[in-house]
């Protein structure tokens, strides 16, 4: 298992999620665990989070995406029980990748503060 954090877009998975059909929805799984605490604002990962949704929900608004479905993990049927469930995770459905990448590259988009919530993150695309 890989100790190694993550909240940063991966440079080769965006050149290899370029080549993903044209013409197909995207769907995202983002799978969260929150930072204790934001030092700069006191807030919790949580209530940092929440302040990202309510930022990027115009963002989403501009393009054709959507929060398809989102959930707390609560408990573990198949694989190892001691492994702790992370915090919260989420489907984004984007009508193609084009809408995708036009989030991540438009001015102003709030992806710091998201970055500022958690402290560890996964963001897998699914077909």
């Amino acid at each position: 298992m890989s100790s190694t954090l993550h909240t940063d877009i991966d440079p080769e998975a965006l050149a290899a999620l370029a080549e993903f059909p044209e013409d197909k929805p995207l769907h995202m799984l983002n799978y969260m665990r929150y930072a204790e605490m934001d030092p700069e604002t006191g807030k919790t990962g949580r209530e940092t989070y929440k302040e990202y949704m309510e930022k990027a929900t115009p963002f989403f608004a501009k393009i054709d995406a959507r929060i398809s479905f989102k959930a707390r993990p609560a408990l573990t049927i198949i694989g190892p029980r001691e492994e702790q469930l992370w915090d919260e995770m989420l489907i984004v459905t984007y009508a193609t990748k084009a809408d995708f990448f036009k989030l991540i590259r438009m001015e102003g988009y709030p992806g710091d503060i998201r970055k500022k919530a958690l402290v560890d993150s996964r963001i897998i695309c699914c077909e």
